[in-house]
């Protein structure tokens, strides 16, 4: 078992801890709250969803094309590629980028399975490297140790993942990539509007693939993804991978996948694209509230015994706060003593890649990655949306508080 990085003792979780004001009660305080969205930009909604149904065209067209112009100047990429999720838009940014068979993709062992997953249906062993603890963004040091150790697969790319909304330390990933010719694809499902020193994500990599699920920053009504680059050869062939391998109709020069965007949800997101640096810079004032609360609070400090402790941020990067997380003592009583107060929490992510039981066969054992091990066990997410109040906030770090006391 890893020792947390909390020493947990009775001294250190029964000290008495400064008082908030009285903040005001809740029937509930959700995790994520879709409908005050909704709300604001419902009619817009219903117009677009009413365009597409008056065209009769649903799978791909012009709202499609459309929006992959409009995110591609977002981010600051020459070309945009829709697709149907962002677990699909993974699997095509791989094969675009040369990934194949018998390859090997580094990647962070702390993340969505998707970021994993997608490498092995590319047909490549995914090589999972630890954690930094402070940003529990993928360590650069430790891929350079990996790569300079060899081993009996190709490595043909890295992968990091944006982790929460933060960037990956691309400066150093990059000069990595460059030392040891490899390509650089962007998991960027969780990071629309995040930046590294000005740069948009996925703007930065080769390739980059976005999600928009619904509960993501710039969220569909459904499942969609799609991948950004400034390489337009690769972009064509995006393209042709997402629909069957397929230039034209009947036609296949590869063996692809189905996996196209609807027009709907392309409409959808055109809608919602115009709001989301406001939604963004609302997510990063509840983020900062956040510090501020618990630091009021006294559950955050410099002390080793404090129970709670934040995620550092690089000065390079522009976080988006997809999640607001948090390190905490006595994670999992926190979790349901919070539950039964109505208030949404949610462990992003309780078991590492690299034991999860499907990925047995790539040799891991418990122990080997021990930053994502504890990582594990301590994260925890709080409500964050750019429409939760600094009220329902207050509630949340006065009840924290209530159990730490």
């Amino acid at each position: 078992m890893l020792k947390s990085l909390f020493p947990v003792t009775q001294s250190s979780t029964a000290k008495r801890r400064p008082s908030l004001p009285p903040a005001r009660k809740f029937d509930r305080i959700p995790l994520l709250d879709l409908h005050r969205q909704y709300q604001q930009i419902r009619e817009e909604v219903l117009a677009a969803v009413e365009r597409v149904c008056a065209s009769q065209q649903f799978v791909l067209g012009a709202e499609v094309e459309a929006l992959e112009s409009e995110i591609a100047a977002f981010v600051g990429a020459r070309a945009a590629v829709g697709c149907a999720s962002g677990t699909d838009a993974l699997w095509l940014a791989l094969v675009a980028a040369g990934v194949q068979a018998g390859d090997a993709v580094i990647t962070t062992a702390f993340s969505f399975f998707a970021s994993a997953s997608a490498i092995v249906r590319a047909g490549a062993r995914p090589v999972l490297v630890d954690v930094d603890p402070d940003t529990l963004n993928l360590d650069p040091e430790l891929v350079k140790a990996r790569l300079r150790a060899g081993g009996s697969y190709k490595v043909r790319a890295l992968l990091p993942v944006h982790l929460y909304g933060q960037c990956a330390d691309m400066d150093r990933l990059q000069g990595i990539a460059d030392e040891f010719e490899l390509s650089i694809i962007e998991d960027a499902a969780q990071a629309i509007g995040a930046k590294w020193r000005g740069r948009n994500a996925g703007s930065i990599g080769e390739v980059a693939a976005f999600s928009f699920y619904p509960t993501k920053n710039l969220s569909a009504y459904g499942d969609a993804g799609l991948v950004t680059t400034c390489d337009l050869n690769l972009a064509e062939h995006l393209r042709k991978l997402r629909n069957h391998g397929s230039p034209r109709r009947y036609h296949h020069e590869e063996v692809g996948w189905n996996c196209r965007i609807d027009a709907m949800q392309a409409a959808i997101l055109r809608v919602k694209l115009p709001h989301v640096e406001s939604w963004n810079q609302q997510r990063r004032q509840r983020a900062a509230t956040y510090d501020r609360l618990l630091n009021d609070a006294g559950l955050v400090s410099k002390k080793s015994n404090s129970p709670v402790r934040s995620l550092s941020i690089s000065p390079h990067a522009f976080h988006v706060f997809h999640q607001y997380v948090i390190r905490a003592q006595r994670r999992d009583e926190l979790c349901k003593f919070l539950g039964d107060r109505k208030i949404g929490t949610e462990v992003y992510y309780p078991i590492p890649l690299h034991l999860q039981p499907c990925f047995a066969y790539l040799g891991y054992s418990a122990g080997d990655l021990p930053e994502s091990e504890r990582a594990a066990q301590e994260v925890l997410a709080l409500p964050m949306f750019p429409e939760l109040t600094e009220a329902e906030q207050k509630c949340v770090v006065e009840s924290m508080a209530e159990f730490y006391s």
